[in-house]
């Protein structure tokens, strides 16, 4: 809880993935990928309760293994491709016997993600007032130093740098890093995204802003996992 509002955690795990086959509960240093989301949700000091939604057995299994909280199974309607996370969100709300004021999204594929980190978004969205804070990290490249390739394999500039020409006078870029999403609930529910025009930015480190895709993103976090806790990775 925070200045008086409640605050639920929502962990989406679906089962299917067609890029890494059981992502989320694949080995990453040691532990599955979900695990690592479930350690720092329940070292936050601020969420009351956190949840994980999902429609696979194996998922479920291992999530609770992990010390996760599954209340519900997740119906397969909304464990697809397409399916909107708006909508998820709304079924895992919607089947809880109470409703909290401010709404946490913590996606698996972020496990570099600290308690601190989910704790400092909770609390920039709520003392700036705002209705939604999401987690972004510094872009690794200056898109004003983008190109895009016409027909003819001619440059030209993606965005317009307004005349600098020095990585050092191009405006700060962030892209969001998919690791912590906040929101008050009855807010997100309305606007059916958590990224709107009066959304805030939390800044993370590069370091810890990896979104797992593909098998390389795996073997990244599995390597900087385990020189965190002092392992080795697998």
């Amino acid at each position: 809880m925070i200045n008086g509002k409640s605050v639920l955690g929502i962990i989406p795990a679906r089962g299917g993935s067609k890029g890494i086959p059981k992502k989320n509960i694949q080995n990453v240093a040691g532990c599955p990928l979900i695990a690592w989301t479930i350690k720092s949700a329940a070292e936050s000091t601020i969420l009351d309760r956190v949840i994980v939604s999902s429609n696979d057995p194996e998922v479920i299994s291992i999530a609770r293994e992990s010390g996760g909280d599954v209340p519900f199974r997740r119906p397969e309607r909304l464990a697809s491709d397409d399916t909107p996370a708006i909508e998820v969100l709304r079924h895992a709300v919607d089947a809880l016997d109470r409703r909290y004021d401010l709404v946490v999204w913590l996606q698996p594929t972020s496990p570099l993600r600290t308690a601190g980190d989910v704790d400092g978004a909770i609390r920039a969205c709520v003392e700036t007032g705002a209705p939604a804070c999401i987690s972004v990290a510094p872009a690794s490249q200056a898109p004003y130093l983008m190109m895009a390739m016409d027909e003819g394999t001619r440059l030209q500039p993606l965005l317009d740098a307004k005349g600098a020409t020095r990585r050092q006078d191009l405006p700060d870029a962030y892209i969001i890093n998919g690791a912590v999403y906040v929101a008050e609930t009855d807010y997100v529910l309305e606007r059916g995204s958590f990224l709107t025009e009066r959304t805030i930015g939390y800044v993370m480190p590069r370091e810890r802003s990896i979104d797992i895709d593909d098998p390389l993103d795996l073997r990244i976090a599995s390597f900087l996992l385990a020189d965190a806790v002092g392992g080795t990775a697998d």
